[in-house]
């Protein structure tokens, strides 16, 4: 699994079609959660408490020592297959490494779950959806986290 995480202000997800918004938070991150082939439980388990315990959010002195459970803060996910995109050769990207959607929606969700059980509030994007994502970044601080 690979996750881009942005520490957010705010974040939001619209669904263009409809307007309809299907998650928001304020402060926190947004996660863009991309699944390959050959993840399982395991591996979701594994990426779900390495992001809530990462300490990137900044204690009273300034240094990022602070994690999303330190800090109460949301997290909005939002899948991304498009994160195991290849653009290694050629023009256009190759997708073999993503996961089929069946699999992918279903770790998808078994990893908010996991999300949830530490005690995180999450919000989702729509899965298999053209979605718009808007967002504060908080610093900027982005980072990617595989597992």
């Amino acid at each position: 699994m690979r996750a881009c995480i942005q520490r957010v202000r705010r974040a939001s997800v619209t669904l263009p079609s409809t307007g309809e918004t299907t998650g928001e938070i304020g402060s926190g991150l947004l996660v863009l959660l991309g699944v390959k082939v050959g993840d399982d439980e395991t591996t979701a388990a594994a990426l779900a408490a390495k992001i809530v315990q990462l300490r990137i959010f900044e204690d009273v002195d300034g240094k990022m020592n602070r994690s999303l459970l330190d800090t109460g803060g949301r997290m909005l996910v939002v899948s991304q297959f498009t994160l195991y995109g290849d653009c290694r050769k050629g023009r256009r990207p190759s997708f073999t490494e993503a996961a089929k959607p069946e699999d992918a929606e279903r770790l998808y969700r078994f990893f908010v779950d996991e999300v949830e059980k530490h005690g995180v509030l999450t919000a989702l994007g729509a899965f298999r959806q053209e979605m718009h994502v808007e967002l504060v970044n908080d610093g900027p601080v982005t980072m990617i986290v595989d597992i």
